[in-house]
């Protein structure tokens, strides 16, 4: 049988209080989460853990990054090809009616600011309609 011995530590109360939460919510005291805690803190593996939690947080991170990159790259063709498509298809206005369609197209712009917010709100993205599957292009 080993001996224990005892050791005082000041704890920050926030801390203090999720230690006794938490030992309580185990029904253990609080003194074996403490030992058990410094136990895995001073291990040789507590090094190895660390590190397998960082890489599984910084393979997450990138996994994010490569869906982000697909989705802007999904926004930027879609915005390149409307811009092709009506520049190369919609003739100039007469001079006599471009006040007209100025005022007309500032309208039809707010009713496409109000469409895509109600899309945005609570509508399917695009990004969703578009298949995963599609290989991603070498740079």
């Amino acid at each position: 049988m080993t001996t224990k011995s005892p050791l005082s530590v000041y704890l920050e109360q926030d801390l203090k209080d999720a230690l006794e939460a938490y030992a309580d919510r185990r029904g253990q005291s609080r003194s074996l989460i403490a030992e058990a805690a410094i136990a895995s803190f001073l291990s040789p593996d507590a090094d190895e853990q660390r590190e397998a939690a960082i890489s599984k947080r910084l393979d997450r991170l990138d996994r994010r990054m490569i869906r982000l990159e697909r989705d802007v790259g999904i926004g930027v063709e879609m915005i390149a090809m409307f811009v092709r498509f009506w520049l190369s298809n919609t003739p100039p206005p007469p001079e006599a009616e471009r006040g007209a369609m100025r005022r007309q197209g500032g309208d039809r712009y707010d009713a496409f600011i109000d469409a895509l917010g109600r899309r945005l709100a609570k509508g399917p993205k695009v990004r969703q309609e578009i298949s995963e599957d599609f290989p991603a292009r070498e740079e």
